[in-house]
């Protein structure tokens, strides 16, 4: 939403930008709230009153009244902030979260919380949270690992502020909502044994507390079938590059798999491409995590942990809800069940698993 500015009028100052109301609040020496203060018609001092108007006169700064009348009107709207809009299964999360509580008479505004950089990298977008600060939501969804989202803690304090598809790590929360990640991997794991395969590697680890779940959910699920010696993890994040990357070291050591549970469905992409430039015509299954569309694509057909998402939204809703109706949760987390979709990428090997030795 970076169209939207709150408090924002219609002059631009030299620079070419609208002046905002904390650039009021500089020019006054006066902190923004009571720059709001004065234009709500709060008891101001008339020394500060004054202080205030000149800056406004100065830099020709206008009052957005809708935005004001938004914010005023606490308590009116649940947001949401959504870690990757390009990431389809957050948006499955954000449609199921907004259809719920649409039917429930709650109104909704939402935004990316992250923006790319000139590299391509996801980076918190600052003004995005000051922006859902100002307008004082009376509750918050946040979708999805993204960086920095620590951030919102101290933007939008007292805000009661619900996970989805994510784990909290140095904020507190009034509840997550997940899908359970430690049965989805042992689900692809398993998947893969059952197959006859022993050498399987798991591709992730790195990316925050999911990736770490994840990973520790391969190990256990190895040893629980005695295959303990044949851990490998290669550290990749949740990125495509990043499981090229993985894989291609992993064939350069000569450490190479019959079989490999990556961390989600882009590295799973990485995994495969890296396997058709240097292992080309290799029959090494791969499975994913996510069930995204990119999977599901006939080209592709990969073997998918499926978290259910829309149940993740609905289940988000359901705990903003519940904070409106009774001011607390029932459950502190919720995890959803997945389950596996078994596609070309692991399926087409089930009957020929290369067979190899302990050595």
């Amino acid at each position: 939403m970076p169209s939207l500015e709150h408090e924002s009028g219609g002059a631009a100052t030299v620079s070419g930008k609208r002046p905002t109301i904390r650039d009021v609040a500089a020019r006054a020496g006066v902190s923004k709230s009571l720059v709001s203060l004065v234009f709500s018609g709060g008891s101001v001092s008339e020394e500060r009153r004054t202080r205030v108007m000149v800056a406004v006169e100065e830099l020709g700064y206008r009052p957005n009244t809708s935005a004001r009348s938004l914010a005023a009107a606490e308590g009116d709207f649940t947001g949401i902030l959504v870690a990757d809009l390009h990431n389809s299964i957050f948006s499955d999360i954000v449609d199921a979260a907004r259809s719920e509580l649409a039917a429930n008479g709650r109104g909704v505004l939402f935004s990316s919380a992250a923006v790319p950089d000139a590299r391509g990298q996801m980076q918190l977008d600052q003004r995005a949270l000051e922006v859902f600060g100002d307008l004082r939501p009376r509750n918050l969804i946040m979708v999805g690992t993204g960086p920095g989202l620590e951030e919102v803690a101290r933007i939008a304090p007292g805000i009661p502020i619900v996970l989805a598809s994510t784990i909290a790590s140095r904020f507190e929360v009034a509840s997550t909502v997940r899908t359970d990640d430690e049965l989805g991997m042992r689900l692809a794991v398993e998947h893969l044994v059952q197959a006859g395969h022993r050498r399987i590697t798991h591709v992730g680890g790195n990316g925050g507390l999911v990736a770490a779940k994840r990973a520790d959910a391969y190990r256990q699920t190895m040893a629980d079938h005695g295959l303990a010696e044949y851990i490998r993890v290669a550290r990749s994040d949740y990125t495509e590059q990043g499981g090229y990357t993985a894989t291609r070291e992993l064939f350069a050591r000569g450490d190479a798999p019959t079989a490999i549970a990556a961390v989600n469905d882009l590295s799973a992409i990485g995994v495969l491409d890296a396997i058709a430039d240097a292992r080309p015509g290799a029959a090494i299954a791969v499975t994913g995590f996510d069930n995204s569309r990119i999977s599901q694509l006939r080209q592709v057909s990969l073997s998918s942990v499926d978290p259910n998402n829309a149940a993740i939204g609905r289940e988000a809703a359901h705990r903003i809800l519940e904070l409106e109706e009774t001011g607390s949760v029932s459950e502190a987390e919720t995890l959803v069940a997945p389950s596996l979709i078994v596609r070309r990428s692991s399926a087409a090997l089930l009957r020929s698993v290369p067979q190899s030795t302990d050595n």
